[in-house]
């Protein structure tokens, strides 16, 4: 039986790809800093590792036959940011080679650019650039089948996405949104996660890695503006009727005064500046790069899923 490690397996994405491996007959451990404050996923072995020590690490992955990271961050400084999207591929990449596993597929984000990571208007997607660079370009990797699938917002029952426009707009008599027109191609959360099981799941060999390209974009199969996904998320819970509040455009001057404001509120902050930096670029497939066809996948269209599970808020 096949045996895989999925870091960030207990995250929103992370859960349905261990489901869906496990019913594809692999054999599937999880680390996790606490074992005791995770929810059991049917099949799945919990580990207590800590997977930003390097020993760890490398213990963790020893016979597996592949491994897949989910571990990512949208806030934090740069510090953070480095140590999570950087020296973890970095750790990993090290991990593998020492342990002889070949097969890995990190999931990044779309708009980053693994030959000029500096390009990126924010932390997130500079970081995210660098470590793609890690598992793509450097000697170290030279000798691993790395795929890396760049996936726009994912939505799906318990996304924070769609449930958190919804909630918001239940509470508060109108929206000032900041980045209303930026754009998205949300992907559903299960067709990331059969990308994930397909890359894995090809033969391996040179052929194989010619076959498929070693980047993906996964995209839903529309593009929304962020006010459009405001609206819609309040007409399929049913806020107002449908009708939901009323969206107020922020410029983007106040948009950064909302942000840093944010930024000072404890836990996680709904927008961050360096949030609204990502938003410079349209989070939409760029036509450079193949897309989920590629793996032989029909993107499924956001309204129908979104409606089944936003209607039961």
């Amino acid at each position: 039986m096949k045996s895989v490690a999925v870091l960030g397996g207990t995250g929103f994405v992370g859960q349905q790809v261990c489901r869906l491996l496990v019913a594809h007959g692999w054999t599937v451990t999880v680390p996790t800093r606490q074992r005791s404050l995770v929810s059991p996923i049917g099949g799945v072995a919990l580990r207590e590792v800590d997977v930003h020590d390097g020993g760890a690490l490398c213990q963790l992955v020893a016979g597996l036959d592949a491994v897949i990271n989910l571990v990512a961050i949208l806030h934090g400084d740069s510090a953070l940011f480095e140590s999570v999207h950087v020296t973890l591929p970095q750790s990993l990449v090290m991990a593998c080679v020492q342990q002889r596993v070949t097969r890995v597929v990190h999931v990044s984000a779309l708009g980053v650019d693994d030959v000029q990571p500096q390009s990126g208007p924010s932390e997130y997607l500079r970081s995210k650039g660098r470590g793609e660079a890690v598992l793509l370009h450097s000697p170290q990797a030279a000798g691993l089948d790395v795929t890396v699938l760049r996936p726009s917002v994912i939505f799906g029952a318990g996304d924070k996405f769609l449930n958190m426009f919804a909630k918001l707009q239940a509470a508060f008599p109108v929206m000032p949104l900041a980045g209303a027109q930026a754009k998205f191609q949300p992907v559903w959360v299960d067709d990331v996660a059969l990308a994930v099981v397909r890359s894995l799941e090809r033969a391996p060999g040179a052929a194989a890695r010619a076959a498929l390209p070693r980047v993906i974009e996964a995209c839903g199969p529309t593009v929304y503006t962020l006010a459009d996904l405001v609206r819609l998320s309040a007409r399929l819970s049913g806020v107002r009727g449908g009708a939901g509040r009323p969206v107020i455009a922020l410029p983007q001057w106040m948009a950064r005064v909302q942000a840093s404001l944010m930024e000072l509120a404890p836990g996680e902050p709904l927008m961050s500046r360096d949030n609204l930096d990502s938003m410079k670029v349209d989070n939409v497939a760029s036509g450079t790069v193949p897309g989920l066809e590629a793996l032989g996948i029909a993107p499924a269209q956001l309204e129908p899923i979104a409606a089944q599970y936003l209607s039961k808020r």
